[in-house]
């Protein structure tokens, strides 16, 4: 895809999933050089030699971990939009940010609708991103959203599994439209996890509706971050008869002691995609690569074509 008029960024935090969309494309991901400060304080400069004056700019940046890699999104935005760019749409894999999607105890921010007004200010365009924790944070923004699924990703590499007896299982009552959508596709049954939490990442009790016994079951969600309710949910669902758990989830946060519990599991695999690269290596986590889809769609904005026919379910 070499065109005058198009331009692929990687920020700091996707510079491999970038490189894979760009190869895909027939194109090459410009880096930003990034000056640092004693105090922390960082400058991201784009290459003086490559142009952006009148271009449409696609950043590829991932805002895990979140703050950082955020705030250098923002930057590289404005740095953008001043070097003259025609457009600047950010490719953002995983949003960070997007569980505080709404105000759940007094006092408290609701931080994802923060974050996209930071990011429409910033000078972005449009937002291209993946499985959002919530769907209604598309609402905060005031610029084209798409949202894309990670479900078209899945959904055929479950079906070359051939399972038997699968069951599609969500962790959590938050989750139980996601499954629902999974379960009629595949056309298997679905089961549901109630759990309560005394603190964030803590779950205190949990429950399984639903008959797993003698079924494979697949537990879907959106992210995994400590894998505390994912693991405590596995050992429920096969104290409860099942044969095999697996999980699929699209954002490996991973955090905290997340790899060892996995590792340590009775998991039978992790299935995850590369919208946040990997720290470590685990026997049990298997990534899916996003770049594929992610061109796809890139491709279909810059050509003003719809990006619905990308979807499958």
């Amino acid at each position: 895809m070499e065109n005058n008029n198009f331009v692929l960024v990687c920020g700091g935090a996707s510079e491999k999933l970038a490189s894979d969309i760009a190869n895909i494309l027939g194109t090459t991901s410009n880096g930003c050089e990034v000056i640092k400060f004693s105090d922390g304080e960082f400058k991201p400069i784009f290459n003086k030699n490559k142009t952006l004056r009148g271009k449409k700019v696609f950043i590829v940046q991932s805002t895990y971990m979140p703050t950082d890699n955020l705030f250098e999104l923002l930057l590289m935005v404005d740095a953008a939009k001043r070097a003259s760019a025609e457009k600047v749409i950010a490719i953002i894999s995983y949003l960070g940010f997007s569980r505080q999607d709404r105000k759940d105890k007094t006092g408290a921010p609701v931080s994802a609708a923060l974050v996209a007004k930071m990011i429409k200010v910033s000078g972005v365009d449009q937002v291209v991103t993946m499985d959002l924790h919530a769907d209604q944070i598309q609402g905060f923004f005031d610029i084209p959203v798409d949202h894309i699924y990670a479900s078209n990703i899945f959904a055929p590499y479950i079906v070359n599994m051939g399972l038997e007896n699968l069951v599609i299982a969500s962790p959590d009552m938050g989750g139980t439209k996601k499954v629902e959508t999974y379960s009629k596709y595949l056309r298997c049954p679905m089961v549901v996890s109630y759990k309560s939490r005394e603190e964030n990442n803590v779950v205190s009790t949990m429950k399984v509706i639903g008959d797993v016994e003698g079924k494979n079951v697949i537990i879907m969600d959106d992210m995994i971050d400590t894998a505390g309710t994912l693991v405590k949910a596995s050992k429920i669902i096969m104290d409860k008869g099942a044969l095999s758990v697996r999980a699929f989830a699209t954002h490996a946060v991973l955090s905290g002691p997340a790899y060892h519990r996995i590792e340590n599991s009775i998991l039978e695999e992790v299935i995850v995609t590369d919208s946040i690269p990997l720290k470590y290596f685990s026997s049990k986590i298997k990534v899916l690569s996003v770049a594929p889809y992610f061109a796809e769609v890139i491709k279909k904005i810059y050509n003003n074509e719809s990006i619905s026919s990308t979807f499958i379910m």
